[in-house]
């Protein structure tokens, strides 16, 4: 007889092991299936975990998991071709545990993840590419993958932003490319004294930029920098349908981000450890699909579940969210015996309840509002243009602030209007 499990899961992502190690702590047949050949092998280093929601599953993950620094200090820069204006924020209320964000490096801490789900009782198959979902009736009841047909109660796709398996069953459409950015990014030795020297950093504190303007040469989108043990991350998130429309290389902005005047001083001395780039979601609820049908539930980046609202870009702790609510979704259904759509209804439910989805909604105008041009040029020459006049010191009379700031809007080619249209559209989005 053919073999069949309670669930099949596919994608040890954080999304797909988070569902996993819950539901095998259950009891219940998992098999994880990950195409790499261990869990966060495709996955590019770097990144900050907003880590409560992973708390709740593994309390004090921190003792155990692989993570780089807890962090304490956030900046967000706008810059401009040769300056920068940083906002810099740090609380050692953030080094207290349980930590409120830590950097990791994905192909460690994705892969500790699936292991946990394996010692939950989780089978982890990695080696495997799963070409399609089997459907019968217009039900979800197992996959392809490679030579093998496996077959389950349920199917939960956690196959990334392309999610093929999402799109397969009709659940979503083909993305738009209005909904996608490309995230390019290199990972940069560093002696762990250097990088606590730089960053003016304490043990185990960690720092995380947000970096808007000259970064992606006015396409939508910013730069990123976050520190590791011995590392640093550094890239840059920026929208595709607009890199399309004005042939901007990734591979070239980002050579002369690295040589910007504030990130230069930052990895000088630096040996290239990684480099990559891949699809991020970037649309926010636009681009969310249907993320239920009759024995199959979608999770993760396959959802679209992100948030860049240009001071904080999440999608790690909402991953996590989303394969917790489907476990107990799952939970639900087995209980009740019913896999059917209706029975799996509990997905959508907890989602709705969960700090996820309540984000995904406050920042469902962030998408929009990033792709306002103004935010990459004119402003961050505007407050650059106002602190040099506040600054430079040339033996001529000084203004007051406001005559400053007036010429600082005009210089920039802002109106007043402008200033109002964004201010209240930036209040509602952000």
């Amino acid at each position: 007889m053919e073999e069949k499990f309670d669930v099949i899961i596919v994608g040890a992502g954080l999304a797909g092991s988070a569902a996993a190690y819950r539901l095998a702590q259950e009891g219940l047949e998992v098999v994880l299936i990950e195409r790499g050949p261990y869990p966060g092998a495709k996955n590019l280093s770097g990144g900050v975990l907003y880590g409560r929601v992973l708390n709740d599953l593994i309390p004090e993950y921190w003792k155990d998991a692989p993570i780089e620094r807890y962090i304490t200090n956030q900046r967000v820069a706008f810059i401009t071709e040769q300056a920068f204006f940083n906002i810099d924020f740090k609380n050692q209320v953030f080094s207290q545990t349980p930590y409120n964000a830590v950097s990791v490096l994905r192909g460690k801490f994705d892969r500790w993840l699936g292991e946990k789900a394996e010692e939950a009782g989780a089978m982890l198959v990695p080696g495997i590419r799963v070409d399609k979902v089997l459907i019968e009736d217009r039900r979800a009841v197992g996959v392809v993958a490679g030579d093998e047909d496996m077959r389950a109660d349920v199917i939960i796709a956690a196959d990334g932003a392309n999610s093929f398996l999402a799109q397969q069953v009709g659940l979503r459409g083909r993305f738009e490319t209005g909904h996608l950015a490309v995230g390019v990014k290199e990972l940069i030795g560093l002696p762990r004294e250097t990088i606590e020297e730089r960053f003016n950093l304490t043990g185990d504190e960690g720092v995380a930029y947000g970096v808007v303007g000259f970064a992606t040469r006015g396409v939508a989108g910013g730069g990123f920098l976050y520190t590791n043990k011995e590392s640093i991350s550094v890239g840059l998130v920026m929208h595709l349908d607009e890199l399309i429309e004005t042939g901007v290389k990734p591979a070239e902005v980002i050579e002369d981000f690295l040589a910007h005047p504030m990130v230069a001083p930052l990895i000088r001395g630096g040996k290239l450890l990684e480099y990559g780039a891949h699809l991020v979601p970037e649309g926010g609820l636009a681009m969310m699909p249907r993320l239920a049908m009759d024995g199959m539930l979608v999770t993760g980046d396959a959802a679209g579940l992100s948030v860049n609202n240009g001071f904080v870009v999440r999608g790690m702790d909402l991953a996590i969210a989303s394969g917790v609510a489907a476990a107990e979704a799952v939970l639900e259904a087995k209980k009740k015996n019913d896999f059917s759509a209706q029975g799996l209804s509990a997905y959508q439910r907890l989602m709705d309840e969960s700090f996820a989805m309540k984000d995904m909604r406050t920042y469902a105008g962030a998408p929009a509002f990033m792709k306002n041009d103004r935010l990459y040029e004119a402003y961050p020459e505007m407050l650059v243009s106002l602190m040099t006049q506040i600054y430079h010191h040339d033996g001529a009379p000084k203004q007051h602030l406001v005559p400053m700031v007036m010429k600082s809007i005009k210089e920039s080619k802002l109106s007043l209007f402008d200033l109002a249209v964004d201010g209240l559209k930036g209040a509602r989005s952000l």
